[in-house]
């Protein structure tokens, strides 16, 4: 008999940005190793989104805003950029970030992105990076790009592909679950980190929002550090997925979780680093 609760999207919701806002110093903090590992992928993600010059941009699940500070010098002075995010304190340090580097032409707003409420639909771009997977209701949230964009405006994602492609998280969440005395989770549950990553699904999510001209690009963004010291060190500042399971854990525990962790990670070590393998899915849609 399956005793399990049923998922409820706004307690799933509460918990996520408790845990981003607990976790939003040591994201930031982390911000320029994130910023090397994702520079590839962000620099597609724009030109797959054509963000240009004058152009109004909605960055969806901005996170600290790394990449809000890219689009917000791709639009220039004349462009324009809001940034929101679920979290009011990871949004908050992407605020001060911005500002402290001179950055005028960005509003920073915390907000549902499967709500983004009575905004005018008058944005030339939408991109989310590696936001969408964390909804529970990820059609929705394309549902609310599309409202929002221009017709003719482009919204492109970026979210991790399948587990086999991904194994650092992989190993991470299965490690973590084990020790927590948790069974395996299905990769496809909403609001997982790999839950997207099914051949077809984001492009038919797009379809379904309305979009047109759906096309998802494969990329490899592998992650790399000196050894796998440096990489467990980010996970523990950074990755509150993670941590939300590991946290539960009395310390004895927790130290045995981290110590088979670092041993299955090791098998990534290269002669010249530690260098572990991830793929992402960048799809684009445009709006008719």
């Amino acid at each position: 008999m399956n005793t399990a609760s049923p998922f409820d999207p706004r307690q799933f919701k509460d918990a996520t940005r408790g845990h981003w806002d607990r976790s939003a110093q040591g994201w930031s903090d982390q911000s320029n190793i994130i910023r090397g590992w994702l520079r590839g992928a962000t620099d597609a993600m724009l030109a797959m989104a054509e963000v240009g010059p004058g152009m109004r941009v909605l960055d969806v699940a901005a996170g600290a805003g790394d990449q809000t500070l890219d689009i917000a010098e791709r639009v220039g002075p004349t462009g324009f950029v809001l940034a929101t995010d679920l979290s009011p304190a990871i949004l908050a340090l992407a605020d001060d970030r911005l500002r402290r580097a001179g950055i005028r032409n960005v509003e920073a707003r915390a907000a549902d992105g499967e709500d983004l409420g009575g905004l005018p639909a008058h944005f030339d771009a939408a991109i989310c990076r590696l936001g969408l997977m964390f909804f529970p209701d990820p059609a929705r949230g394309l549902g609310e790009m599309f409202r929002l964009l221009k017709p003719g405006g482009r919204a492109c994602t970026v979210v991790f592909s399948t587990p086999e492609k991904n194994p650092c998280v992989s190993i991470l969440m299965a490690v973590a679950l084990a020790h927590a005395g948790l069974p395996l989770r299905d990769p496809d549950q909403p609001g997982g980190l790999l839950s997207l990553g099914k051949a077809g699904l984001t492009d038919a999510l797009f379809r379904q929002a309305g979009f047109s001209l759906v096309a998802t690009t494969r990329l490899n963004a592998p992650f790399r550090l000196p050894c796998v010291g440096d990489y467990l060190d980010f996970i523990r500042m950074s990755a509150s997925p993670i941590l939300q399971i590991l946290d539960r854990l009395d310390e004895s525990r927790k130290r045995a979780a981290w110590a088979e962790i670092e041993d299955r990670l090791d098998a990534f070590a290269t002669p010249d680093g530690w260098e572990g393998p991830n793929e992402l899915l960048l799809t684009i849609g445009r709006r008719p």
